[in-house]
Formats: structure tokens, sequence, C-alpha cells
């Protein structure tokens, strides 16, 4: 790999909870077949859901799921970005480790053809694999599905009957076991109302609130959530009729079932940025007579987690230390099992206009971030606040918003080197505490473990010489400052990352 594997020490955590899964199994569980594995990974949403508290809205479909499951409170994608987030669930690998560090669509890929992913290792145990929707991960190729429908992103058109017909197809095909992979085109842009006939009653502006870390609330603002809250209730309606498609199959019993979106939806402070509006996600696990129901789960997680826990579940042999996640099995073991004090995320570029790295380490209080270009604008300010004034809300419009989100949305537009947050007291970061001597002790804390994290992975963009250059490469994409789409192959960091 590009990355030296590991120069850092792995945690011998992984090898003890693959240890506890393996003795849960026991005898009883070696004659059993391998589980099914169903994943459904919503596009672009936070936590609008109602099992997730949301009053605004009913998603019943994903309620069930969380009622006879387990509903994960503080799950995080590696970033906010579409591609980089499926790649490190595909993969079990942070974005800087994999490679895929920005939008697929735009030339980004992952270092190396063959890196190891969910299809390979499923593949090689004897699954079959299958994918409804978007890969979006560079080169496809790398990812070996059996069964492929509905490729292509699909915005406009969401074709929720069909997605579920051709899981259908291919739940009564499989024979066990099976990997289904489906990528649902809500809650993404552009935002449709209905489609379909769905969903039967259509939110209007009065019917919802601007998202909590928006923080901004026109009548704009509140037509395109109420937009936005439609998109959701469609994909629970899809979620339910999919579930129902595995259900009438017969195999739902032996399946694990996870559910997650690739990250936050598509509003200021929230997509494109580090913030948690952005890597905070809804997640949900369900499997029958494994996991338990109805179980709330407070503890950091991590989409990386998936990979390990998917191939523990399926008793599939790994390298230890082949991994940056953990698996979530032993969270459920009755022994109590030590888990991760910190959790990390990291933002390098969606496309190359929207560049702007940064990383961040949160515990089970604080969040420091760190901006690792401070003294340029952030980018993404203008896209929400001035490329897209239709859709949300104009920087007029801040001067009528209390104090406290001007200050926030005047770090979103020109960030300092770092931010502080206490995400117990405010947890969508609209006061940041870094400076502030009363959190001197959290502040250095967390720096120093960010610091030793980026050592421990060996990010590249922890060397300043590495980080101008991929500077100077990525504006070098731009002209008048408009992006020049690159193509595959085209981009140099992979060659000089981990020189």
């Amino acid at each position: 790999m590009h990355r030296t594997r590991r120069q850092f020490m792995v945690s011998a955590m992984g090898s003890v909870l693959a240890l506890r899964f393996a003795r849960r199994c026991g005898a009883s569980e070696r004659g059993r077949s391998k589980p099914n594995i169903l994943v459904m990974v919503g596009e672009d949403h936070g936590l609008q859901l109602s099992c997730y508290g949301d009053k605004h809205i009913s998603t019943p479909n994903l309620d069930a799921l969380a009622k006879g499951g387990v509903r994960f409170t503080n799950a995080y994608v590696t970033q906010a970005g579409c591609s980089p987030s499926r790649a490190s669930i595909l993969t079990g690998l942070y974005p800087h480790n994999n490679g895929q560090i920005g939008l697929a669509t735009h030339g980004l890929r992952m270092y190396q053809d063959d890196t190891p992913n969910l299809t390979t290792y499923l593949k090689a145990a004897g699954y079959r694999t299958g994918i409804i929707g978007k890969i979006h991960v560079n080169p496809e190729s790398a990812f070996s599905f059996d069964f492929k429908a509905f490729p292509g992103s699909n915005f406009n058109k969401r074709f929720v009957e069909r997605f579920a017909r051709a899981a259908g197809e291919f739940f009564r095909a499989s024979a066990d076991p099976f990997l289904m992979w489906i990528s649902f085109p809500d809650a993404h842009r552009p935002f449709h109302d209905q489609q379909e006939g769905i969903p039967a009653k259509v939110m209007e502006p009065d019917d919802v609130e601007t998202l909590p870390m928006v923080g901004v609330s026109t009548r704009q603002t509140l037509q395109t959530t109420a937009s936005y809250y439609n998109c959701m209730q469609r994909l629970d309606v899809a979620v339910g009729m999919v579930l129902k498609e595995l259900a009438d199959s017969g195999k739902a019993d032996n399946t694990l079932i996870i559910y997650l979106s690739d990250h936050g939806p598509d509003f200021p402070r929230a997509k494109k940025t580090i913030r948690e509006g952005g890597s905070r996600v809804p997640f949900i696990m369900n499997w029958k007579e494994h996991l338990p129901e109805g179980r709330v789960e407070s503890r950091l997680v991590s989409s990386l987690d998936i990979l390990p826990t998917i191939l523990d579940a399926a008793r599939v042999q790994r390298r230890e230390g082949d991994l940056d996640g953990q698996s979530l099995m032993a969270l459920f073991d009755d022994e109590p099992a030590a888990w991760r004090e910190h959790l990390f995320t990291e933002f390098t570029l969606h496309w190359p206009e929207t560049y702007y790295p940064g990383r961040a380490v949160r515990d089970n209080r604080f969040k420091l971030v760190h901006n690792l270009l401070p003294d340029r604008k952030n980018p993404v300010y203008d896209i929400y606040l001035v490329e897209q004034r239709p859709e949300t809300f104009t920087p007029e419009d801040l001067k009528d918003v209390p104090k406290r989100v001007q200050e926030a949305y005047g770090i979103f537009r020109h960030p300092p080197e770092f931010e502080l947050y206490d995400l117990r007291n405010d947890p969508w970061e609209f006061r940041n505490l870094a400076g502030d001597p009363r959190y001197t002790e959290q502040f250095e804390r967390l720096k120093k473990r960010l610091a030793q994290w980026q050592e421990e992975t060996n990010d590249p963009l922890r060397h300043r010489h590495i980080l101008d250059r991929f500077t100077v490469e990525n504006d070098a994409t731009m002209a008048s400052g408009k992006y020049k789409k690159k193509k595959l192959g085209q981009w140099k960091y992979p060659q000089y990352f981990f020189e």
C-alpha cells in the first residue's frame, strides 16, 4: 500500500473483539449458514427521522428497523462528501488512506485498483454480490458486483418501486449468502417534492423548521427545507418497499441489515464541511436474534466500523491492522467492551472549487477542528450563500439573526486555524471556545491527540510540503475561479502523497 501499513501501532482491541465474537458464535453457529448482508445507503441527509426525535416527519419504516435492532446516536462518516464516504465504508479506510479524497465525478480516485474491499472480501467467502444505484468510487472496476441495476446517480428520477423490484429479483434469485448494496438517490438535490405519487402528502413550509445546523429561517429556507423533508418521506417509503421484498423472499431472518446516510444534508454548515451537520449521520443495524432489539447506543462509532463488523458477522478472516475501524459486535457482548475514546473525521475537497482541508477529533463532549489553510477563505461559504441564493438565503439575511449565528457564519466564511466546541451544550457548533482560557486543557489535549492520529494513520497532509504541493495541483485545475474537469488518472497526488 502507499501508506506504511502500519507505521502506527494497531490496537490489540481488534483481535480481542474478533475473538469475543468467535466465542459468542460458538459451536451452535458453526453449522449455520453465513448471514446475508443488506446495506442501504441514503443520500445527503442527517438525523431528520422520527426515530431520531424529529417532530416534523414520520418515517415508520426506518423507525421499525430501529425498534427491532440498534440505533446509534453518535455515528459519523469519515468525510462529508459522497465518494470519500462510500469509499471508506467499502474499504474500511480513511479517505487519506484509500486515496478517494474527493468526488469520483472529478477524476479523484483510490490509490490502488486492488485495494481490498467489501466485495472482494465477501466474494472470496462465497457471497453473491449485488448493487442497485451508484458506486461513485474510482475505479468502479475495483468492486466486483455480480448483479447491477440502475447504475448512476438517478437524481432526477427517484425509481422507488423499480429499486424495490430489482432488490426483490436479486433476493429471490440468490442462494445464501448474498451481499446487496442499495444506494438510494434521496435526499440528494434537486429536491423533488413528489415523484411517482410519493410521498402521498407533500409537506409545506409551514410544516417544518429550519435545520438546526443552519440557524437561519427565511421563507425560502423553509420552502427548501420542506422539499428536503419530502425527499426524506420518499426515502422511508423506499426502505419499506425493499424490506418487504426481503421479507417476501423468506430470507429476512438471517440477514444483517445496515442503514446509514452517506453524509449530512446539502445545506449551509453541513455537506462539504467538516462540521457535525456534515459528518454525523443516522445509523441503524438490525439482525434478528443476533443484535438486541430497541437498543439505543451512544458510544462513538464510525462508518469505518461497518466493514470489520460485516466480516466478523460473516466469519471472514482478515489480517490484523488492514482496516481503520473496529467491529461493532463487541458492543453487544455480555462482557463490557473497551471502546474508542476519540473519533476522527476529515475533509479535503468535494470538487476543486470546494477545497478547504481540515481534520477534526471529538471525545465524549468536546470537538476540535484544525483548518489546515486558515489564510484562505472557505469557498463553500460562497457556494451556499452566494451561488445558491435562490435555494437557501443570502448574506444580507444574516443581519437579522442572533449574534451567535452571525459569528458562526463568520467562522464558516473565514475559519481560524483551530475551533473548539462543547458538543454537549452546543451540538451544532455555534460558539467557538478556542482561545477561551477556561478550556485550555481541553484544547491542548485534543490538539495533541489529533496530531498523534495524523501521525498514526500516516496522513500525508500533516506535512506542509505535501499540503502545499497538493494545493498547487488543486488550484491549477481552475481557470478564472472555475474548475476545468480532470479525467481519471490525471491527478498526480497518488504519486507523491507518500514520498
